[in-house]
């Protein structure tokens, strides 16, 4: 059986003095090392229950990065809780990009800007694929019972839309806090009615807050990925932020999500407008992110 060793560490986006994150695998391949599909996604299913997503991050240049990602099922083109972690990690690991405002990463969902804001706010903000509108094909009636609560609870104020920006994503609006705060839904329906209808993640959302200076309250429900619930995104808000600004809702230069289900230890996601080159308006998620473990990852295999 031959013995791999990868530099290993795992990472908490998106954590706050009172809340956990949410963990991401960073696996940091040297500039002459290589890996196939299968074994990042080896890794990715051994690493299951430990952390949500495991990124591959492929140096190009000192400046430059390459990022895979993949999820215990199956790869991911973009996942923006672990962009977050990994970025965050390398502008404050490697010197040269310490005193660096901005660089370009490479996903498979195109360059993205990525702006270190780490001296300034403790961040990372990340410059979202462009989104992609979906035609809205459940109704509300059959969202509810995926949820598992009455049709009564989704806010018709507001659209229920699908947008990807990174991952195909439900957005449903929700009437209150509680409603948001007390979902339980089972994960095979809920897996099932994603799959039905060629979604990746659930997104409900409120504009009824645990506290009053943040603007919106999320859960994300991710179980085409193998797990019920992801405690903080970046592709799922991001995607949030273009329905804000299709709509006019977008009130603030810097929108503050709560995203978690839990009332007062909720995770932080942030939300910025950015101009790309072409002149077009982008949405920025950016936050922070605390390493929690560093060293090697042995991977066995027979190849």
């Amino acid at each position: 059986m031959k013995e791999e060793r990868f530099q290993f560490k795992k990472i908490d986006a998106f954590a706050t003095e009172k809340s956990e994150g949410n963990p991401a695998g960073m696996i940091m391949l040297h500039p002459s090392e290589e890996i196939t599909d299968e074994k990042m996604q080896q890794i990715a299913k051994e690493l299951k229950g430990f952390v949500s997503e495991t990124g591959f991050v492929f140096p190009e240049s000192d400046e430059k990065f390459r990022l895979k990602y993949y999820s215990s099922e199956k790869e991911v083109n973009f996942c923006g809780h672990a962009t977050i972690a990994i970025l965050y990690e390398l502008f404050s690991s490697i010197d040269s990009l310490k005193t660096k405002k901005q660089i370009k990463i490479q996903t498979n969902d195109g360059e993205l800007t990525v702006e270190n804001r780490i001296d300034e706010e403790k961040s990372v903000f990340i410059m979202s694929p462009s989104p992609k509108y979906h035609s809205i094909s459940p109704s509300a009636k059959d969202i509810a019972l995926a949820l598992n609560i009455e049709t009564e609870e989704i806010n018709t104020e507001y659209p229920i839309e699908i947008i990807d920006a990174g991952l195909i994503t439900l957005l449903v609006p929700i009437r209150s806090l509680k409603t948001v705060l007390q979902m339980n839904p089972d994960f095979g329906a809920l897996r099932d009615f994603s799959q039905k209808h060629q979604i990746h993640i659930i997104e409900v959302f409120s504009d009824d807050t645990s506290v009053p200076e943040n603007d919106f309250r999320v859960r994300v429900f991710a179980a085409t990925f193998g797990y019920l619930e992801d405690p903080a995104t970046g592709s799922g808000n991001s995607a949030l932020g273009y329905y804000l600004l299709q709509h006019q809702l977008w009130k603030r230069p810097v929108i503050r999500i709560e995203q978690n289900q839990y009332h007062d230890r909720f995770n932080i996601v942030q939300l910025r407008k950015m101009t790309d080159m072409n002149g077009n308006i982008r949405v920025s998620f950016g936050g922070g992110a605390i390493k929690k473990i560093e060293g090697e990852y042995i991977l066995y295999s027979n190849s």
